[in-house]
């Protein structure tokens, strides 16, 4: 079990790596590439871990609670953004960067992408098969904490710190809110679908 879940976080990290880094990231369509990544790792947790969909109850207070975790979330992104400003002076034009990948492509595509494909992907892979996976071998909060900064970790290729950092609060926040609602995986993957579309397409941080 462990050696399988290893596996996969090594996949993850060699594509996030290949999608971030300065040196690789001009090669690959950003988007096609984290959709087919977030494809890839979630058919892989389901192979290894099968029977995920059995947490995912799409219920009117899991959707509720999901909408109100990404308007949370998106609320702090705001607060640590206006906040990284005034201590780094390289947060901004970090911050553009990554608002940078989505020139040129058709905000339509994208909001599908984010709320269909990457969004709920991630949220399966990392929480519904990675965290739970070290909470069951170890304990729920040596999950919680080892998941949330691998989480963080396969950013770093972006050798983009706020990126890492936004990473790491996110990964946080829904690592944190799995430890404490395991059975409310399906809020999770509705706050991190929507809150991908918000921060990235409807409602950007600038």
């Amino acid at each position: 079990m462990m050696r399988r879940v290893i596996f996969t976080i090594v996949i993850a990290a060699l594509l996030w790596t290949l999608m971030f880094s300065p040196w690789t990231a001009h090669c690959f369509n950003f988007w096609w590439m984290m959709t087919g990544s977030a494809t890839l790792l979630t058919l892989l947790a389901t192979i290894f871990a099968p029977g995920w969909w059995r947490q995912v109850r799409l219920t009117p207070s899991n959707i509720a609670f999901g909408i109100l975790i990404a308007v949370a979330l998106w609320g702090v992104f705001w607060l640590g953004d206006k906040l990284s400003q005034l201590m780094f002076d390289f947060a901004r034009p970090q911050v553009d960067n990554i608002y940078g990948m989505k020139e040129g492509e058709s905000p339509w595509l994208l909001t599908a992408l984010l709320l269909l494909i990457i969004g709920p992907a991630e949220e399966i892979f990392w929480r519904g098969y990675v965290q739970r996976t070290f909470s069951q071998h170890w304990n729920p909060n040596t999950g919680f904490v080892v998941t949330t900064l691998i989480y963080a970790v396969v950013h770093a290729g972006s050798f983009n710190f706020m990126l890492v950092m936004a990473a790491f609060v996110a990964g946080a926040a829904w690592g944190l809110l799995y430890r404490l609602f395991p059975e409310r995986l399906a809020a999770l993957i509705v706050s991190h679908a929507l809150w991908d579309a918000a921060v990235f397409i409807w409602f950007p941080i600038m």
